[in-house]
């Protein structure tokens, strides 16, 4: 049920944070950051796990002093998801995570100051296969570039890039992502437009301070979804004051409904109406959070009534189409079995996961014999 992307992405150079490809035609990653106290390993690792279930790609923990950096040691040694150490200013402390085995180095080289101090960095990434992301931030532009421009812009931005970028071009070191937020989304698009003609290397994509769970899903879903469909982007993070978790939710479902990533279920829903045979809203709330620990790829389409509901239902892996005296669904476009509304979620959930089981069987059975 599955129809591939019309997106042409850019191709970028491939680099890998821990065991998770990015650029080169990987998949798009998806990732987010830890609000805990580093220096609280057991709440970081918690927070960490959670996301990782979420279906968190590579997740970015805040490093800002050498306590924090022995914490992210503890830290990694007990999770499993890839993990950027965010590190400003204080080489040393990049340095140190090197050798606790970080995956990725989140620092800018401009900021760190002498020349000796990047190389050292730089040669400790390159001696422990780490790559190194770069971070521009219209919030944090040098002061001569402020000066020079007035006010942040996209070329303000690029510009600021572009020198962190020449001190990894003078130490023959490829190996790096960049991203060039903004808040603004005209701003951070283009940025990241004009950036993407300049270098081979993958794009982080983000609109900063985007906000809270509402207004920043909005602004996030436009701004990136403006540059995905221009097929600019190796790696997302969408930055919401809110729980953390939420931003993978919120990534995926971004690149789900673009057919950029297939992972969980892809739900198709009426907003519902007065032809409505059961509870719409009620429905797809319930089954939203009972199926979140899916992660197969599904379609699955919730409609109230047989006005759309047939038609979407038999391009869908499960339909459900609203009925009297009964409701009927479609198993791979074709009618399946009736559900009435007594015991609608127990008995639509039973049959998405039994669904879900053999479309994963099926996909390990495949793999199987190309080995």
């Amino acid at each position: 049920m599955h129809t591939p992307s019309p997106i042409t992405r850019r191709l970028s150079r491939q680099i890998h944070v821990g065991h998770v490809p990015v650029g080169g035609g990987a998949p798009i990653a998806v990732q987010s950051m830890t609000n805990t106290d580093t220096n609280d390993v057991a709440a970081t690792v918690a927070q960490i796990q959670r996301l990782q279930q979420a279906g968190a790609d590579i997740v970015r923990v805040s490093v800002p002093d050498m306590d924090a950096a022995e914490a992210f040691g503890k830290i990694k040694r007990q999770v499993s998801v890839p993990l950027v150490a965010d590190i400003h200013f204080d080489y040393k402390i990049a340095l140190r995570v090197a050798e606790l085995g970080v995956d990725c180095l989140r620092i800018n080289p401009g900021n760190i100051g002498r020349e000796d101090r990047v190389r050292a960095v730089v040669d400790a990434a390159r001696h422990h296969g780490i790559p190194i992301r770069i971070g521009v931030n219209a919030g944090s532009l040098e002061k001569d570039l402020q000066k020079k421009y007035g006010e942040p812009t996209p070329e303000a931005l690029v510009e600021s890039a572009m020198r962190h970028i020449d001190h990894l071009d003078r130490l023959d070191f490829p190996d790096f992502k960049v991203s060039v937020k903004a808040s603004d989304v005209f701003m951070a698009v283009s940025a990241y437009r004009l950036l993407a003609k300049q270098i081979e290397q993958p794009l982080h994509l983000g609109i900063t301070e985007a906000g809270g769970l509402r207004s920043g899903t909005v602004k996030s879903s436009i701004g990136l979804g403006m540059l995905l469909m221009d097929g600019i982007g190796d790696t997302i993070r969408v930055s919401l004051a809110a729980d953390p978790v939420e931003e993978i939710k919120v990534g995926f479902d971004m690149l789900k409904s673009l057919k950029l990533r297939a992972k969980g279920i892809n739900f198709i829903a009426c907003p519902s109406c007065s032809r409505q045979n059961f509870d719409v809203i009620a429905t797809m709330n319930a089954l939203e959070e009972r199926l979140e620990d899916i992660m197969t790829p599904l379609d699955v389409s919730v409609i109230g009534c047989v006005v759309n509901g047939p038609g979407e239902a038999k391009e869908t892996d499960i339909g459900l189409t609203g009925g009297s005296p009964a409701n009927l669904v479609y198993i791979d476009g074709k009618p399946a079995s009736k559900l009435r509304n007594d015991h609608l979620v127990d008995d639509l959930e039973a049959l998405i996961r039994t669904k879900a089981k053999e479309k994963e069987s099926r996909a390990g059975d495949l793999i199987a014999r190309e080995a």
